[in-house]
């Protein structure tokens, strides 16, 4: 907890990274979170690893250990065999009780309104996945306007815009939230002021927040708890929203 609210990290990286040689143990992440007064962290795996199941078991191993306080996320690159995706995936669900699933386009450059590309959306609807996808840098396949044809084609499945586009993308994520009510907004890497202009469009209760990093703990939910808005909304961005989409909670 944290002034007075409760939080939850909607994006966090656990594991080893093999793009910038990044790490980060569970017992790390506990340690940034607790200074932090971060409550409940959604582990994501990085997106380029050395092995991929080896990363969703370190997580898994994370969540078992930790209920309380870890959300499990699958990150598939999409561009293996389609039987071996759509088994890991299933593995993901069934057995380590994952609840979402991560497109990072900067990696894993799939375009989201190629019909190509609908299996990786029909595979987290049938999994109950939460899907977030990394918007902003990747672009142009991480346009927030490019799911908005999938978020259509797909209306039960909930996506989490990561990052809102970044700053320069950020009235994109607003459009594309706007017109589809099963996309959310994830709001890392905004400046507060934007935070703003996305609430004058888009209600608190379809926003939530992460850091990315824990070195990025205390900016990331700093600026929402310092911001001039209703305590209601910080609640809604901190945890209910969150806590709803991901675990089914209120």
């Amino acid at each position: 907890m944290r002034n007075g609210f409760r939080i939850y990290d909607t994006h966090a990286h656990l594991g080893a990274a093999r793009h910038s040689g990044r790490t980060c143990s569970a017992d790390e992440m506990l340690r940034a979170m607790d200074r932090g007064g971060v409550d409940r962290a959604a582990l994501i795996p990085f997106p380029v690893v050395e092995d991929e199941r080896a990363a969703h078991d370190e997580i898994g191993r994370a969540v078992r250990a930790h209920p309380d306080r870890f959300t499990g996320v699958a990150c598939l690159y999409p561009f293996q065999p389609l039987a071996a995706f759509r088994t890991e995936a299933r593995r993901c669900a069934e057995e380590l009780g994952f609840r979402a699933l991560k497109l990072q386009p900067q990696y894993q450059p799939l375009n989201p309104i190629s019909p190509r590309s609908d299996f990786y959306f029909e595979t987290a609807l049938e999994h109950s996945f939460v899907l977030i996808c990394h918007t902003g840098t990747g672009a142009p396949f991480a346009l927030p306007s490019l799911f908005i044809m999938p978020a259509r084609k797909f209306p039960g499945l909930s996506i989490v815009l990561g990052h809102a586009g970044g700053s320069v993308y950020v009235a994109e994520a607003i459009v594309a939230a706007s017109v589809c009510p099963n996309i959310y907004i994830e709001v890392s890497s905004l400046m507060p002021h934007h935070i703003t202009e996305v609430l004058a469009h888009i209600p608190s209760s379809r926003l939530m927040a992460g850091a990315d990093l824990p070195e990025s703990i205390e900016t990331e939910f700093g600026k929402i708890t310092g911001m001039d808005i209703p305590a209601e909304a910080k609640t809604d961005i901190l945890w209910h929203t969150p806590r709803r989409v991901f675990d089914g909670e209120a």
